[in-house]
């Protein structure tokens, strides 16, 4: 079975909208809630291979935490990924995996698209 998997928190409300609509479809789920099981700095540079973004761009910068540690001017792709790991709030949602290929599923209207593709 083709299966997807989606990092999500479930006090969110966009990936509550996204994991009913990966719910609905005809791929096997996983849901993974990020702020519980944090992925490992492995899993989060293959999330950003897949999403062929940065650091920054999988960052989440008008949470208070990225401006406590002044995020804004740092550089250093690990540093970023770590502040990831010790901060998963950190990390924008949702992000839905699917073969080789990550979109961050907002807005939610493109995850049809993803699937299908």
């Amino acid at each position: 079975m083709r299966e997807v998997t989606i990092w999500y928190n479930p006090s969110c409300s966009k990936c509550r909208e996204a994991l009913a609509i990966l719910m609905n479809s005809t791929y096997e789920v996983q849901a993974v809630n990020y702020l519980e099981t944090i992925p490992t700095k492995d899993e989060i540079t293959t999330a950003l291979t897949m999403l062929g973004m940065n650091p920054r761009e999988l960052m989440r910068t008008k949470e208070d935490i990225y401006s406590e540690l002044n995020l804004k001017d740092e550089d250093d792709y690990d540093k970023l990924v770590d502040a990831m790991i010790k901060h998963p709030i950190l990390i924008e949602r949702p992000v839905i995996f699917k073969e080789s290929k990550a979109i961050i599923g907002r807005p939610t209207s493109i995850i049809d698209k993803f699937l299908q593709a």
